[in-house]
């Protein structure tokens, strides 16, 4: 939180602080719905925002109250006002190396090869072939500057990594050459702060915050990535009176209680207090174990999130933004561990 004499954090000075923020989690934890909040808030801030989901069963397209998306880019949240518009496209392997092709002049190549399944061999025969496609599609649409911000939901932690490792055991498997050139680019894309930044997503549970903290260990270690502040996303908001005994409160509010419904409101309160218990408990050791800014969002009670639960998460995280004490510029890696290109 902000202290006396300390400045909070202007959320668009947050916002354009990398041009690229790739959001990740592991699976069920939120990570699309936090893309789409981060989108959002964006947005509010002026900055025309392109999200691109990288796995077609993401429920992006759904929390905006839109179509499942595709390759060409549609509009998610038309501009309104002083409210920039959030566009959205869906980019596979496939569909990047059929575009790469037609415009190098090969389009009757490019069909040909996606039909017969000649990618599947491809890939099969270059682990990260898929990976360094779409990312070199993010690489190009960040130079074109195809939006202020481009946010790109990546895959579950686990392809996570693979998926940003994919550069560098291309650099090593290819040393010249145009995919070579293209592991490359990407890999300056990656490693540049002011260009690309990685956001991690937790729960307040075990299981999510240590597979976060392996997570941005290993982006930061092997990869070499800038990491922004670490989002824990289904927090409970703390409850005043929860030790107040039920009855007593009845009593102060002159409200009667029926037969077992003081018993049913102990055990609500004390799931509560238990709940808060271990979940600050989580964030105490979230804290210990990876020392960086961290955001919170707030569980929502729905069964289906849409367009005015993003709307409430990124006030939430805006909130948050200006909560923080100092800049949250992403953290600066190490400086990368690249062999020298060889000569033909």
């Amino acid at each position: 939180m902000v202290s006396p004499g300390e400045e909070a954090v202007d959320p668009g000075q947050f916002l354009r602080a990398s041009r690229v923020v790739i959001v990740a989690g592991k699976g069920g934890v939120g990570k699309t719905t936090v893309a789409a909040a981060l989108a959002r808030m964006a947005a509010r801030q002026g900055l025309t925002t392109l999200i691109v989901q990288v796995e077609q069963a993401s429920g992006l397209a759904r929390l905006f109250g839109r179509p499942p998306l595709t390759y060409i880019e549609s509009s998610l949240a038309p501009a309104a006002g002083t409210i920039a518009e959030v566009r959205g496209r869906t980019i596979t392997p496939d569909d990047a190396l059929l575009e790469y092709l037609e415009d190098h002049g090969l389009r009757r190549i490019s069909r040909r090869l996606v039909s017969t399944g000649a990618m599947d061999v491809v890939s099969t025969a270059a682990p990260g072939i898929k990976d360094i496609l779409i990312l070199g599609k993010v690489k190009s649409l960040e130079r074109s500057e195809a939006a202020d911000l481009i946010v790109v939901d990546a895959p579950a932690a686990g392809h996570a990594i693979t998926f940003l490792l994919s550069v560098r055991g291309l650099l090593d498997a290819v040393r010249a050459g145009p995919i070579n050139a293209q592991a490359r680019d990407v890999l300056d894309l990656l490693t540049d702060p002011a260009r690309c930044s990685v956001m991690l997503v937790t729960l307040p549970e075990e299981t999510p915050v240590n597979e976060l903290v392996e997570t941005a260990f290993t982006l930061e270690d092997r990869v070499g990535v800038s990491l922004g502040p670490v989002v824990v996303n289904g927090l409970y908001p703390s409850l005043p009176g929860l030790d107040v005994d039920p009855v007593t409160a009845a009593e102060s509010a002159g409200t009667p209680l029926r037969p077992g419904e003081a018993e049913a409101l102990a055990d609500a309160a004390d799931f509560r207090r238990h709940r808060q218990a271990l979940q600050q408990a989580q964030l105490d050791r979230l804290d210990e174990r990876l020392p960086i800014p961290r955001l919170g969002l707030p569980f929502l009670f729905a069964a289906d999130l849409g367009p005015s639960h993003v709307d409430v998460l990124a006030a939430a995280l805006r909130d948050e933004v200006l909560a923080l004490a100092e800049p949250a510029s992403p953290v600066p890696p190490p400086a990368p561990d690249v062999a020298p290109e060889a000569t033909p």
